[in-house]
């Protein structure tokens, strides 16, 4: 189930919302968000809800264990069985069958590890669990002694598939003492409207723009820098758009979850597009990684080193094949480069400069991403500079610009942060005004998915 599916839009949140406005209490209101979220993942994979219960039970004793715990050696030691069962989850369905076959053919064997259907949202729930025992572990949070509301802080259906990323030390207390009033519910359903629009608008009419050109093979420039721009675009308003929509969706019941996006395609550099792209993976990263491996802490050679762990973590956990692992070292590179070599150079470029410099190097990186094949990506960036055999351009992708330019146009318009620059007074026109452009948005978004079939969530596969 996604939240730009009829069955989510007109059965299943009505449901939610009635049934949480008419429990008395917040200890009521938990028991339905928490057989909600259940019902949720069970929904689309209930051969799998044990394995997130399993996950969720055995850190849930681990965090107990590890609190209570008289020696920093136990209480890391208790940290490290409930972290590492959520991460033998994670590598036995999302890396075994990738490394095994990577390994086969490194050494010349012939076997063939089938890969095994991936769990919906293992890689974000996961790495919630991991937040809340090492906080437990380090004591910055206590341990929940509550199974129910572990379970729910980690299912909780607005973030359970695809984020953004919640520290349990954000939302500790809002698990029981928040507050849910008519105002919240309001502003959180035109926070999901303008999600969805985002989602159902641009990001699907973008992903049929680019189902429909050839990007393997020999490619023309323009075909060749189209896909580049059209998949930027869809893979952003699809994620923020779902973003948005889980920001929405937990102000309606009383959450308030920190920002995941920040305009990322107005950056400078590489390294300010990755503070406001997906911000809450970046944090993760950071708190949990980075800085424990020592940060920059330690000379150059060992802050160097510590980014390419980083980066290649950064792309192993977006999937299990080399492309990822390729684009992730793409990006260590780069973030390398702006801190030791051309950092202090960029700072002084011209803003329309960085911009165009920023804006071609994230298209390169989004091209390794597209591509299952590294060969593939390889090509099509060849393609971008003019090394395919191709031409300039051909007959597809000259009708798709003339017939859908329109579309990469309103995207690119859509990027900028217009709610920060215009602010609308708070007055009863503007409110009028706010509400008609919402219901005008909701009812396009209805109108699209009703007459189209081609509704991806590109985040699930992560």
């Amino acid at each position: 189930m996604v939240f730009s599916s009829f069955v989510f839009l007109t059965a299943f949140l009505p449901a939610v919302l009635a049934l949480h406005f008419l429990s008395k209490n917040t200890t009521w209101r938990n028991a339905v968000l928490l057989a909600a979220s259940l019902f949720f993942y069970a929904w689309g994979e209930p051969r799998f809800l044990p394995v997130m219960l399993a996950s969720i039970g055995v850190n849930y004793a681990a965090a107990l264990l590890s609190d209570r715990a008289r020696t920093p050696g136990l209480r890391r030691l208790w940290a490290a069985v409930g972290i590492g069962t959520a991460l033998a989850f994670l590598f036995f369905f999302k890396y075994f069958a990738f490394l095994g076959n990577s390994l086969g053919a490194l050494l010349g064997l012939d076997w063939q590890i089938p890969a095994r259907t991936l769990p919906i949202g293992i890689s974000f729930y996961t790495f919630q669990i991991i937040t809340y025992t090492a906080d437990v572990c380090r004591g910055k949070v206590k341990a929940q002694k509550n199974p129910a509301l572990l379970a729910l802080y980690i299912s909780f259906f607005p973030q359970l598939i695809a984020g953004p990323i919640v520290n349990y030390s954000d939302i500790e207390r809002q698990l029981t003492e928040r507050t849910c009033t008519w105002e919240d519910t309001g502003k959180g359903m035109a926070r999901f409207i303008a999600g969805l629009g985002k989602k159902v608008l641009l990001a699907n009419v973008c992903g049929e723009i680019l189902s429909k050109l050839t990007l393997t093979g020999e490619i023309s420039v323009m075909a060749a820098w189209l896909g580049a721009a059209a998949f930027a675009f869809q893979i952003f308003f699809d994620f923020s758009g779902y973003s948005d929509m889980a920001i929405g969706l937990g102000r309606m019941f009383g959450f308030t979850f920190r920002e995941n996006f920040d305009s990322p395609y107005l950056s400078g550099s590489v390294t300010e597009f990755w503070r406001r792209w997906h911000i809450s993976l970046g944090s993760f990263f950071r708190e949990y990684v980075y800085i424990p491996l020592g940060g920059n802490r330690a000379g150059a050679a060992r802050h160097i080193l510590n980014i390419l762990i980083v980066w290649i973590l950064t792309g192993a956990w977006h999937g299990a094949s080399w492309n990822f692992v390729v684009w992730g070292l793409y990006y260590a590179v780069l973030l390398i480069f702006e801190k030791y070599l051309f950092g202090r150079g960029l700072k002084r470029l011209p803003y329309p400069a960085a911009l165009l410099y920023t804006g071609i190097l994230t298209l390169v990186g989004w091209v390794l991403f597209y591509h299952e094949s590294l060969g593939d990506g390889l090509a099509q960036i060849g393609a971008m500079f003019g090394a395919g055999s191709a031409g300039l351009s051909d007959p597809a992708s000259v009708f798709s610009l003339k017939h859908d330019g329109w579309v990469l146009i309103a995207s690119l318009l859509a990027c900028l942060p217009w709610k920060r620059w215009i602010r609308l007074p708070d007055t009863v026109p503007a409110a009028v005004l706010r509400g008609a452009a919402l219901t005008l948005v909701l009812i396009l978004s209805l109108i699209f998915l009703a007459g189209s079939t081609f509704n991806p969530f590109l985040y699930f596969r992560f």
